[in-house]
């Protein structure tokens, strides 16, 4: 005689608590991706792993959605484009930074981007509160200090750009928000791919066909793209869009934990003073600005 042992469902404080596990799975996952991406530097180059990194990416995402099921307008291809060379341009600026510059900090720079769009608004006092510690954030991280504390001018430039392109990612991302989600990011990945692979090709060359290369970019697209993207849509089913936001902020202190046990990146005290004062900016942001304004950004580049 068999016996059928009772099913047991998951408790309530497990199905409340499993979004914000995929939450930070997924930014650990994009962190430790990026990680991994960096040791490619040295074989392709920054472009040359941008480039693996979307491209394969992009190969993932079509595989899975299968856009041309889906029409697609004048209108809507426009905007899809616009949303597309962006994203390309975010990720391709974003690595050139990581060149130069600790993935911790290049995050932090990058957030500026929207932060800005959150507070674009401000008109309440305590709104110029969060700008002033934002700015004292990245005046702290500013080429302008001597000594080892000291970042690459270029780099904090690149990091900056693809804060700007963060920005117009999520202002062209909201004019997708009508088509169906699998079809805008698997069209604006490979938009995207189409931006960045003339510069891979440029700076690697056949080196981004070799076996070796492909099975780390295929293993840095999926961890620094598609699982983290998927579960950051896991948990945005469930988690009320103001505390997502406040989690993102998180972001560039994982970046540096990241950086600091896979890449042996050191920050002076000064420089995790910055990054917190960043952080602090980004979820008083969020918690004080009304929510038909406030912006959620998606996870980093």
């Amino acid at each position: 005689m068999s016996m059928t042992l009772p099913h047991r469902s998951p408790s309530p404080a497990a199905q409340a608590l499993a979004p914000y596990v995929a939450l930070l799975i997924g930014m650990v996952s994009l962190a430790v991706g990026t990680s991994f991406a960096k040791s490619l530097f040295p074989i392709v180059g920054a472009q040359g792993t941008s480039a693996l990194r979307v491209g394969l990416s992009a190969l993932i995402l079509v595989a899975i959605w299968r856009p041309w099921r889906f029409r697609l307008g004048r209108e809507n291809a426009r905007a899809v484009l616009l949303y597309g060379v962006v994203l390309g341009l975010m990720n391709l600026s974003f690595y050139m930074a990581l060149r130069t510059i600790p993935l911790g900090l290049a995050i932090a720079i990058e957030f500026s981007g929207p932060l800005t769009l959150a507070l674009i608004h401000s008109r309440r006092l305590i709104h110029f509160v969060w700008i002033g510690c934002a700015v004292v954030g990245l005046g702290l991280l500013l080429p302008i200090w001597s000594g080892v504390q000291s970042l690459d001018p270029v780099g904090v430039a690149f990091a900056a750009a693809a804060g700007l392109f963060w920005a117009l990612y999520i202002v062209f991302g909201k004019r997708l928000s009508h088509m169906h989600a699998g079809q805008s990011v698997a069209l604006g990945m490979s938009t995207a791919a189409l931006i960045i692979l003339p510069f891979g090709v440029a700076s690697a060359g056949v080196a981004l066909l070799t076996p070796a290369v492909l099975v780390v970019g295929l293993a840095v697209a999926v961890a620094s793209s598609a699982l983290p993207y998927s579960l950051e849509m896991i948990a945005l089913r469930h988690i009320p869009k103001r505390t997502f936001g406040v989690l993102l902020s998180a972001e560039p202190a994982i970046g540096a934990v990241a950086g600091l046990i896979l890449l042996s990146e050191q920050l002076s005290g000064l420089q995790w003073l910055a990054i917190g004062a960043i952080v602090i900016a980004s979820v008083g942001a969020i918690l004080t600005t009304r929510e038909a304004v406030a912006e959620t950004p998606p996870l980093a580049a």
